[in-house]
């Protein structure tokens, strides 16, 4: 038996990508050899269960055996990617909320671009945050991915999809003796007519069943995996609907060596569902983990050898070691297929940052393309060359791809070139501006580097180390320190006065209304040293409203004192706005202090008013430090 092919001789011709066209080379009669029209997959009944104790010895490391025949590679003609960070990437961490479920999906969205290279995203349904994630993502109307369901084999679990109304569903089917036997307590024959009910009821609800053969490296492929796959497309076949089937190398034993044998070959196991159960490839996908750190080649693999679909997680987070990584397989496709079709790699950056700030998960510094450090060197050779040219020590411009151009991390093995480095990427915004790795004070902070390693020192630099380094060495890439805390200082006006100049009361002009208001904000803000107004003629119609402490220093100030030739007083009348002094010497403590004032206006807008607040500088370099040091913490 056999399928009558068209009257011409179909010449493969490579293109762009490692898909191919089909053209005619004239016209010749041939027979296409379909090993499952001829050679039916049967179900083998055993007594005791086959679990493979020569691979798997569970005492020792398992096994690889050859069989040294080998498959002809055949790629997916059209490969994707498929999603289950909201199902098995949840079974390895805390649930995800609801709110974090729609950020992610909508930044898979954009990864996937306009084209779908991540075409389906699985959910859980069981709960009811479950349901209300599905329904959130549903809203955003992005048509990739394709929400799918997942479920146990039961008729109960097919109601929720039901009533999600999803179009395709994933089903647990276990294929190997170690789940039918060991785990579920059936036999085959039990285990294989429970999938087929399962599957014929979706099938017969207008759901697509997405059939999960777990387990499937370690199963009786010949003996129960094939025959079930070969019932699924006579199933499909008769309802005129797709079935699909996950391949999912649940323990992360697949190889993808030339010449292994099954059940542990991806090549093999990809062409026997294929040819020998007759399931077309762009229904089959690929589920993978990483327990040999296998997890990302075997996913590629199976593309090669026909299966359309791998499956994986952001970040690769699922059941203990997890799965391919997104950010992984999107790199995979686009270097198989040679363009990147619209995916939006910098997304792959920003859900990196998102997972960091809004969950605290910190990824592994060195994690290829999301790391802290995985475009960065610490050899200061390497370094040298990232001046010369990025191209000679980076792996692609990963600035333009990333949105992360290349670092260095710097130790005594930097150099001069390492630290010019540091200092022109993070320092120096303009190009014509470059530092040299031959600088004076490069060579400074270069021999001060040293030093802290030949007395002992083990760890990197930090950002914060080298910079204080350089404001000490290179002062002049810097803006003055009293200039930023000026600048720090009109922040905070913007963020706390404008609000307490909005405040009704101050428009009264009268201290027994207004110097409550000014207690309350002093006590919010304790950095403040002491606060009052003055009226449009500069004299002071409040006390200085102060902490306890503070109380017989700056509270004996005169009321009938006139502050109008004061230039925190004159700005506000004149222009109207917020102004900030520069840092002089107080005639009450001699502290060096700043003064932010603003206008007091009338129902009129009228300027009836000043409002003065008054900052020590130690207070404000006390708090601009301690939040450089959450931000260095960050």
């Amino acid at each position: 038996m056999g399928r009558r092919r068209p009257v011409f001789v179909r010449v493969r011709v490579p293109t762009r990508t490692f898909f191919y066209q089909e053209i005619e080379m004239g016209r010749f009669k041939t027979l296409e050899h379909l090993p499952h029209r001829v050679f039916k997959p049967r179900l083998t009944e055993v007594d005791e269960p086959q679990l493979f104790r020569h691979l798997f010895p569970f005492d020792q490391v398992p096994r690889v055996d050859f069989d040294h025949h080998v498959a002809t590679l055949d790629p997916a003609r059209e490969p994707v990617i498929t999603d289950t960070t909201f199902r098995d990437g949840q079974q390895a961490r805390p649930p995800y909320t609801v709110e974090q479920i729609v950020t992610l999906f909508h930044f898979l969205s954009r990864i996937s671009g306009p084209g779908g290279v991540i075409r389906q995203s699985e959910f859980f349904l069981y709960s009811q945050k479950d349901r209300e994630a599905v329904r959130r993502c549903r809203e955003l109307g992005v048509i990739y991915p394709e929400i799918t369901g997942w479920i146990r084999a039961n008729p109960a679990d097919l109601e929720l999809v039901k009533e999600m109304g999803l179009a395709e569903t994933g089903i647990l089917t276990s294929v190997s003796d170690y789940h039918i036997f060991l785990k579920m307590g059936l036999n085959r024959r039990q285990a294989f007519d429970q999938y087929l009910d399962i599957a014929r009821r979706a099938l017969e609800a207008g759901i697509t069943p997405r059939c999960h053969f777990e387990d499937v490296t370690r199963a009786d492929v010949p003996g129960f995996a094939l025959p079930l796959a070969a019932a699924l497309v006579d199933l499909a076949q008769e309802a005129g609907r797709d079935v699909k089937i996950r391949l999912c190398d649940t323990l992360g034993l697949a190889v993808t060596y030339a010449g292994a044998a099954l059940p542990r070959s991806v090549p093999k196991l990809v062409r026997a569902f294929i040819e020998q159960a007759g399931v077309d490839g762009r229904l089959l996908e690929w589920h993978g983990h990483n327990d040999f750190y296998k997890v990302l080649v075997s996913a590629s693999t199976a593309w090669l050898y026909g299966c359309a679909a791998a499956n994986g997680t952001l970040f690769g987070f699922g059941e203990r070691t997890g799965n391919p990584p997104i950010e992984g397989l999107i790199m995979e496709y686009i270097s198989l297929v040679g363009e990147d079709r619209g995916i939006d790699t910098r997304a792959i950056t920003e859900a990196a940052e998102y997972y960091q700030a809004e969950m605290d998960i910190r990824l592994p510094s060195g994690m290829p393309f999301v790391g802290r450090d995985f475009n960065a060197t610490a050899a200061g050779i390497h370094a040298e060359g990232l001046l010369k040219n990025p191209e000679i020590y980076n792996i692609f411009d990963t600035d333009k791809i990333l949105g992360r151009p290349p670092t260095v991390i710097l130790t005594d093995k930097s150099g001069g070139s390492g630290v010019a480095h540091w200092i022109n990427t993070r320092l120096v915004e303009d190009p014509a501006n470059q530092v040299d790795k031959r600088h004076p004070g490069v060579h400074k902070i270069v021999k001060r580097i040293a030093e802290q390693y030949e007395e002992g020192r083990t760890t990197s630099m930090s950002h914060r180390e080298m910079e204080h380094l350089a404001r000490k060495y290179m002062p002049e890439l810097f803006v003055s320190e009293f200039d930023r805390l000026k600048a720090k200082a009109l922040d905070l006006a913007g963020h706390l006065i404008e609000p307490l100049l909005e405040a009704v009361a101050l428009s009264t002009m009268a201290p027994v209304i207004i110097e409550p208001l000014l207690e309350e904000f002093l006590e919010t803000n304790p950095f403040v040293q002491f606060v009052y107004i003055t009226n449009a003629q500069g004299y002071k119609v409040t006390r200085n409203i102060c902490h306890i402490t503070d109380r017989a220093k700056y509270e004996a100030s005169l009321l009938d004192e006139d502050f109008s030739g004061r230039d925190w007083f004159i700005g506000p009348i004149k222009d109207g706005q917020i102004h900030v002094t520069d840092f002089y010497s107080s005639r009450i403590t001699g502290r060096l202090c700043i003064t932010v004032s603003g206008p007091i206006r009338n129902e009129e807008e009228e300027i009836i008013g000043v409002l003065g607040v008054d900052i020590r500088f130690e207070d404000l370099a006390r708090l601009d430090e301690v939040e450089s040091n959450a931000e260095d913490k960050d």
